[in-house]
């Protein structure tokens, strides 16, 4: 009785027998009942024996044509042949089908010699050629290469003859290196050098094709990073075929097998967040980007892209590293399991979010939605939803300003006691928790003081505030609460720093774009993303002043860390943002050409550290995206609008200078037509009566 083992060689021979037999006396093509009867169509095409335009991947480029993200079922970017060193594909020739050019697509030799190896040696070996690869590969539906039969087996067979006829051997070389899969999500020449190796397969080695060559037989068994010295192993081997078949020298050959392997570890798009966030957007526009094959051009900036995320995580990592940091320290810590990756879910680490666009169009420049995007694909800046803390102050101040308010009018910031109208008192204190008594409204915003910022959203309603935040671009509902002007409601960062454009454009609101066009494989333009409507959201003279003073906030108040990394010629304002208790940090701010706005904290709100301060935290990371913006580039400046008065005036006092000032303490004030002092000016007795409380 026949031990199972050779059980299955004599029941494997008798197959390969047949199948020998079949292949030298088959007139011609076998279809099958099923292929048959299949209806042709683009996903389920009837001939198994036609070539056809596999799935692409759909490419998202930055604004200077950098690929940035890939978008699709399989990745894969098809390439010509003739764009290919000519050993790319001989490497694969010589490891899978040496007498690829002398075959009509079923190579009799290998069967038969497939056929004596099974019976003399147990080799239970393959002979498959590539086209019939390809036929088995490009046409899963028709021909099941998992169907161990014979009768799948002569299809096959039939299938790849058929090819051979209709297609020169260059045409399927082309596209079995463009169909194959490499493991790791990788299909296609292209992406598996891209993967591997971190580069086009236009610019592969000698050593490194033979790398690739390796990997159809099993792309987990010879994957390059993972089982490197298995795939060096077969590679040398592959080196070996090569030139004993001739297509390279034996010293070619010896060198390569020499060289180190070099491969690059798998990281995820220069733009994960933006790509995600187009995705959505090109679907939403009816445009089937995950069927592959499009051209997305967005607004990003790619090297601007690549310094946020760098700010951010090194940032991050700072912060880990401080005394008094409550959070787990995950600086250095391995991502998750790519797996895991693909969902996004919130992490246990510190986070946080970065938003860089151009005040005057709206453009997206940069956009990080967090700190590893392999760990957790969560998009906190588009996603997230935040308070803001006291960088929401600026739109408080500008309203009141709207309503006649001047920047040196004397405040006080004292204590407060608001009764609200469920019977509590509300009593605002500051990050100190001292009062320094009265001072000009421009202090009073860059030094951040509470109770000041209270008083004025009372004085003009907090209502107006956030009706003037609103017309900015804000989206998120503003409670009408007075703990509202302290940033007591939460925000998307995304449309939060988007509605800080208006002060630097000149009151107008923007809406954030990042997309441009997208273009089909053809180059036609399938869909363009024009900019948003344009709208008012406050008078340009009040945009110019409130981002005036906040430029005292980056010079001498909350954010001079931000001064201090920021090129001088470079000018900057901005607004810090921490909550009360410690969970959220922000700075937002601005240059001529660039807004930017960082958050961190916690996906469960939780104090980062005591006494964590948006200047000290997230001032840095802004300071350094800026500087990296500006390195080796000048800068515009702001220009007054009309209607503006300029005064010199006394910072100690917000009073006329006299000759007594001392050239420190001397400013320049800027004032609506008609408040300067000594104008007839408009009734301002709402804000002439002192503090506000209860």
């Amino acid at each position: 009785m026949a031990v199972p083992h050779e059980s299955r060689l004599r029941r494997r021979a008798a197959m390969m027998g047949t199948l020998l037999l079949a292949a030298l006396t088959a007139p011609g093509p076998v279809v099958s009942q099923a292929s048959s009867q299949a209806s042709p169509s683009a996903s389920q095409p009837a001939e198994p024996w036609r070539i056809i335009t596999p799935p692409q991947v759909t490419q998202v480029l930055a604004r200077d044509g950098t690929l940035i993200g890939e978008i699709g079922r399989e990745r894969r970017l098809s390439v010509p042949l003739r764009s290919l060193p000519r050993y790319v594909g001989q490497a694969f020739i010589a490891v899978e089908d040496k007498r690829f050019y002398q075959h009509d697509g079923v190579d009799l030799v290998g069967v038969a010699g497939a056929l004596k190896d099974a019976v003399t040696k147990g080799d239970l070996r393959g002979a498959s050629t590539i086209t019939q690869l390809l036929v088995g590969n490009m046409h899963p539906d028709i021909i099941d290469r998992r169907d161990r039969s014979p009768s799948r087996k002569l299809r096959e067979q039939a299938a790849a003859r058929e090819m051979e006829r209709h297609y020169s051997k260059e045409q399927i070389l082309e596209a079995f290196l463009n169909q194959i899969s490499f493991g790791s999500g990788a299909f296609g020449i292209e992406m598996a050098a891209r993967q591997y190796f971190g580069k086009g397969a236009a610019d592969l080695t000698l050593a490194e094709a033979a790398s690739l060559a390796s990997m159809p037989k099993s792309p987990v068994l010879y994957d390059p990073v993972r089982n490197a010295d298995r795939n060096r192993q077969r590679r040398n081997t592959v080196l070996a075929l090569m030139a004993e078949q001739g297509y390279i020298t034996a010293a070619q050959a010896a060198a390569a097998q020499r060289e180190p392997l070099r491969t690059v570890s798998r990281t995820v798009s220069l733009a994960p967040w933006v790509t995600d966030v187009v995705r959505v957007q090109a679907e939403r526009a009816g445009v089937p980007v995950m069927q592959g094959g499009f051209r997305i051009h967005t607004t990003v900036d790619a090297a601007l892209q690549r310094q946020a995320q760098e700010a951010l995580a090194e940032g991050i990592a700072e912060i880990e590293s401080r005394p008094g940091f409550r959070g787990k320290r995950c600086a250095g810590e391995a991502s998750a399991s790519s797996a895991a990756s693909k969902r996004p879910r919130v992490d246990d680490c510190l986070e946080g979010a970065v938003v860089v666009l151009d005040p005057a169009s709206g453009d997206v420049r940069a956009l990080v939605g967090g700190r590893d995007y392999a760990r957790s694909s969560f998009n906190r800046a588009v996603d997230g939803n935040r308070q803001p803390g006291s960088s929401f102050k600026a739109f408080v101040y500008a309203q009141a300003l709207a309503q006649g308010l001047t920047a040196n009018a004397m405040v006080a910031d004292t204590a407060l006691r608001v009764r609200l109208d469920n019977g509590q008192v509300y009593a605002p204190d500051n990050a100190d928790n001292s009062f320094l008594g009265a001072m000009t409204v421009r202090e009073a915003l860059a030094r951040s003081r509470n109770p000041v910022a209270v008083q004025l959203a009372l004085a003009v309603g907090m209502d107006s505030v956030a009706a003037l935040a609103r017309r900015a671009g804000l989206r998120a509902p503003i409670a009408l609460y007075p703990s509202s002007a302290l940033g007591a409601s939460v925000v998307q960062p995304l449309d939060f720093v988007a509605a800080y454009a208006a002060f630097d454009n000149g009151g107008v609101s923007v809406d954030p774009r990042f997309m441009q066009r997208i273009e089909d494989r053809n180059g036609r333009v399938v869909h363009s993303a024009s900019g948003g409507a344009m709208r008012a959201a406050m008078d340009p003279r009040v945009a110019f002043i409130v981002r005036d003073m906040m430029q005292d906030a980056v010079t001498r108040g909350t954010a001079t860390a931000v001064r201090r990394l920021v090129p001088d010629h470079v000018p900057v304002a901005g607004k810090t943002g921490t909550t009360n208790d410690n969970a959220d940090v922000w700075f937002v701010g601005m240059t001529p050409e660039l807004v930017t706005g960082v958050w961190l904290g916690f996906d469960k709100p939780a104090m980062i550290a005591p006494g964590a301060a948006g200047g000290t935290l997230a001032g840095p990371i802004a300071g350094r995206i800026l500087a990296a913006a500006y390195a080796g580039k000048s800068a515009g400046s702001w220009t007054p609008p009309p209607g503006l008065v300029p005064v010199e005036l006394d910072r100690s006092t917000g009073q006329l200078a006299t000759a007594n000032t001392a050239p420190a303490q001397r400013y320049t004030e800027w004032f609506l037509l008609g408040t300067e002092p000594g104008a007839q000016a408009w009734p301002l007795s709402l804000f002439r009566l002192g503090p506000i409380g209860h």
